[in-house]
């Protein structure tokens, strides 16, 4: 894959001015409300979680699923790194936000013609070779652009230089096969709610493996199914056929040749 842009978050450095949110409302055109949870109208948040101030914002992941499961191609990832989002394409399944690991795009529920929204990395600004509106307004750089890989040196040279200070991990480095948004912290990520069960492995080609199987799934299921439902149509015909000869004793597979004679002269005296 070639180099590709990112930002990177450190949550010791910020302060929680939402200088971010803000830069990012006025570069998409948004409503200048301050907002604290992700919205059709707020593509980056900054949410306090205890002692610290932590940004929520699309991940632009390295394989995203929402690109794997979009059926008109709504979303792309670009290689300059931002995964971005065509409104014309959409169709409103939403099943972008059903696959979406880290749960970020929103839905425009209001809207007569709903669209999806978040965050696209500013990637016409990154196509002319500009920082991200976010970057470019924070005053205390918790928020970084650059170049992923250099990124990541940077954030391991962090931590090295001030083990005391940071948790021993660069999330998004590996998580869901690595993302375009990095973050640094002073504390496990699970206590700020970041989600640390993902596992490194992408998601599309584990999407991908499951789908090649549904097939040999479905023929198999059909052939379960059809069975039991020959079982239980043969069942009912022999029941209909019992209740015209007014037989109400089922024959037992295993009952012998004289004992069903013996029977029958039994009966018969």
């Amino acid at each position: 894959m070639d180099r590709q842009r990112a930002l990177l978050i450190d949550i010791t450095r910020c302060v929680g001015c939402g200088a971010c949110s803000e830069a990012c409302k006025t570069a998409n055109k948004l409503p200048p409300e301050t907002e604290k949870t992700l919205s059709a109208t707020a593509y980056t948040v900054v949410q306090e979680k205890g002692d610290y101030f932590v940004r929520d914002l699309c991940r632009h992941c390295q394989q995203p699923t929402c690109v794997s499961v979009c059926p008109v191609g709504a979303f792309e990832k670009t290689a300059d790194g931002p995964v971005t989002y065509d409104g014309d394409k959409c169709i409103g399944c939403r099943y972008c936000m059903t696959a979406c690991p880290f749960s970020i795009p929103r839905y425009e529920w209001t809207s007569r013609a709903p669209l999806v929204r978040k965050c696209i990395m500013c990637s016409e600004r990154v196509k002319e070779g500009k920082m991200t509106a976010c970057s470019e307004a924070c005053p205390a750089e918790a928020t970084v652009f650059g170049w992923r890989d250099e990124l990541i040196a940077d954030a391991h040279r962090r931590i090295s230089e001030n083990p005391d200070g940071y948790y021993n991990l660069v999330y998004g480095e590996n998580e869901v096969g690595g993302t375009n948004v990095l973050f640094l912290s002073p504390v496990n990520f699970a206590d700020l709610g970041f989600p640390t069960n993902l596992g490194n492995a992408a998601l599309p080609p584990l999407t991908w493996e499951v789908l090649e199987k549904i097939p040999n799934f479905v023929v198999a299921s059909g052939v379960i199914l059809g069975g039991l439902w020959w079982l239980i149509n043969r069942r009912a015909t022999v029941d209909e056929l019992r209740h015209q000869t007014g037989e109400s004793h089922p024959q037992h597979p295993g009952q012998s040749a004289s004992t069903r004679t013996h029977q029958a002269g039994g009966e018969s005296r």
